[in-house]
């Protein structure tokens, strides 16, 4: 996954001579994964991508290493860290590890800058905004509660049509971001009991392709460094492209929970797979149906793995003083759960209104100065009871 797709003018094979009407080549790029192992797509454009004019140093900082942190639970309202910048450089790093980075950020500018993350696939999930996701493959029609998962390599622009209040929460993936293999049958095709289907996937559009000669500035992050090329051609010139490696988007409303008897482990609302970590989410959905059942979840100690919410809307059961932007982390070795009187006043609850991102990571995170800048100070004493 995703699934093959096929857009515009292409050759009857690859890696063959394609001919423009005035008897020029388009220039194939072969856009590979895993060293020609995995997935792939092959691009054409009018003009070799590999023109560039300069490459410089680019100055940008997302948060320091909090060194002294405490293993313990955190609430912090992401919001307090807000910034002014465009859809990368607002970026703030609140937890991270060699696995991911997470950021919130607070969108309030437009930018013609070009973005390339070299290093990371990205998900940037679009708490709040609407848009257009713009890049070599095409356009997306972003619309709030999407999930865009951009391959790493990808050249590309995110743009809002008001920049009043555009929110994101964006997991940075050092690994390939991909749908569940349980989700999946051999064929690749996504099963009946999947949460969602190939349908919920929107792809990118191709659009005329930008001919166009100049100077193009293009951010491209490498880890934590970033650089700056200026490229000698448009970098959306593509007349072609084919293949299994694009930008895709998935709103959170489509997906379809699972409702059990009893308590069901978070891992049943899983979403999409890492190398060493999971994304989740919580979505409205009927409570279990048990006669003595208890919805809110069981006291648990994550033992292998730091536990991250992302809360997006509704009421959030088992807790109170939780608002839109607020992020918690349960790192492995602490318990946590409901506070007290929340899991007595969820006996005999029908259902639950709640949105919410959740990461489970299988390494430890590591916090930033956002975390202890923005965080609930109270927050270890809200198990106690008056």
């Amino acid at each position: 996954m995703p699934f093959y797709v096929k857009q515009g003018q292409i050759p009857h094979k690859r890696h063959i001579a394609f001919e423009k009407e005035n008897g020029e080549l388009y220039r194939e790029e072969l856009f590979s994964t895993h060293g020609f192992s995995n997935i792939y797509s092959n691009k054409y454009h009018h003009n070799m991508p590999t023109k560039a004019l300069e490459v410089a140093p680019y100055s940008l900082s997302h948060g320091a290493n909090w060194e002294d942190s405490l293993v313990q639970n955190y609430k912090l309202d992401s919001r307090d860290a807000d910034r002014e910048g465009n859809f990368f450089s607002a970026r703030n790093k609140i937890f991270y590890n060699n696995d991911l980075a997470l950021y919130t950020a607070k969108v309030s500018a437009d930018t013609d800058e070009f973005y390339r993350n070299a290093y990371a696939d990205e998900v940037v999930f679009v708490h709040e905004g609407e848009g257009t996701l713009y890049s070599e493959y095409g356009t997306i029609k972003v619309q709030k509660w999407d999930y865009l998962v951009i391959p790493r390599g990808t050249t590309y622009q995110l743009k809002f049509n008001d920049y009043s209040n555009v929110r994101l929460f964006v997991i940075e993936s050092f690994s390939m971001v991909e749908v569940p293999k349980h989700f999946r049958n051999e064929y690749g095709q996504l099963l009946e009991s999947a949460p969602y289907c190939e349908r919920d996937l929107c792809v990118p559009t191709l659009q005329d392709a930008v001919v166009e000669r100049g100077a193009f500035p293009l951010v491209c992050k490498f880890g934590d460094k970033y650089q700056l090329t200026t490229l000698e051609w448009h970098p959306f010139d593509l007349v072609g492209w084919d293949g299994c490696v694009y930008p895709w988007a998935f709103n959170i409303t489509e997906y379809a929970p699972k409702v059990g008897k009893i308590h069901l482990p978070p891992s049943d609302h899983l979403v999409f797979t890492a190398h060493n970590f999971v994304i989740c989410n919580f979505v409205p959905r009927p409570y279990d149906f048990h006669p003595k059942s208890i919805p809110a979840p069981y006291y648990h100690n994550n033992i292998d793995s730091d536990e991250v919410l992302y809360y997006v809307d509704g009421d959030f059961m088992s807790r109170t003083g939780i608002e839109a932007g607020y992020m918690t982390l349960h790192q492995k070795g602490v318990a946590h759960g409901p506070q007290p009187g929340r899991t007595e006043a969820s006996i005999g609850k029908k259902e639950t209104y709640e949105y919410a991102v959740m990461v489970d990571t299988f390494a430890p995170l590591k916090l930033t100065e956002h975390v202890q800048n923005c965080m609930s100070k109270d927050y270890n004493r809200s198990w106690l009871e008056d």
